[in-house]
């Protein structure tokens, strides 16, 4: 399978100068398998890309799956061009949702007086499909969802093909539980982590959802991925900021540790 990330920011997007290396848009990874299926991991505002980028290639299915419906990992559902195109069939998986569905608070924020067109309006052939946590198969691709440290209901995902393993945890406050996600991440060939804060940022924002890069190392000790890739970068930091950033977390950890960056592909 080959990973690429078409959005890699936390939060808020960030277009501009600062972010120019890493890029500015939120979560959005494209994993395409073996057998061709195409798998999308979050709908931030890259999955706009990744919606242009399929024009000419018009996909009959796309799973999407959702960690959590937090707006930087949903806001950019209205502009992914597959969802109006009646011969596409797309599965939106995602959290059990408490006191809703998932379907329901899909359809809510992608319809009027959040956006323009009624959501029952949209030109794909849309389903839905809430997750716990359980594992599942998509022809040859094996998925493994579990519930992660952040506010609200928010999953992390192992997917697994043949004998390769990609970990996808975008959003998790390692500070408040350690050992949150551990069994996902267990050495998987390519890890996406939250890797938000600095230590001095986490201090004023304990509880907030994500990991301080002080808190990293000892899980990836635990956890002994091949290659940790560095994500939800968070807007106010710009490229130079997440460099210094990954640095340390090198010092720290004496590991194979990257930077998420937009357009990055990972093949497994």
């Amino acid at each position: 399978m080959r990973a690429t990330i078409w959005g890699c920011r936390g939060s808020l997007a960030t277009p501009g100068e600062p972010t120019i290396r890493y890029g500015g848009n939120t979560t959005s990874v494209e994993v395409r398998t073996a057998s061709g299926r195409i798998v999308v991991l979050d709908a931030g505002t890259g999955i706009r890309l990744l919606g242009l980028a399929l024009r000419d290639e018009r996909p009959s299915r796309i799973d999407l799956i959702l960690t959590h419906l937090h707006l930087d990992h949903v806001e950019g559902l209205g502009f992914f061009a597959p969802l109006f195109d009646p011969e596409c069939a797309i599965t939106i998986w995602g959290p059990h949702q408490n006191g809703s569905s998932l379907r329901d608070r899909v359809a809510a924020y992608l319809s009027p007086p959040l956006f323009p067109l009624p959501f029952a309006e949209f030109g794909s052939r849309i389903e839905f499909r809430e997750l716990g946590a359980e594992s599942w198969q998509l022809d040859g691709l094996n998925l493994t969802a579990a519930p992660v440290k952040h506010p609200g209901s928010t999953l992390g995902y192992r997917l697994k093909e043949d004998d390769r393993v990609f970990a996808f945890i975008p959003d998790n406050e390692l500070g408040l539980e350690p050992e949150s996600g551990l069994a996902l991440a267990e050495r998987a060939d390519v890890l996406f982590h939250d890797a938000q804060y600095t230590p001095e940022e986490y201090r004023k924002r304990h509880g907030w959802g994500h990991t301080s890069i002080e808190d990293l190392p000892r899980f990836l000790t635990a956890a002994d991925p091949a290659l940790t890739v560095m994500f939800h970068h968070d807007p106010t930091h710009a490229d130079a900021v997440l460099e210094e950033m990954h640095e340390r977390v090198r010092e720290l950890t004496g590991r194979k540790i990257e930077l998420a960056a937009e357009r990055s592909s990972y093949d497994l």
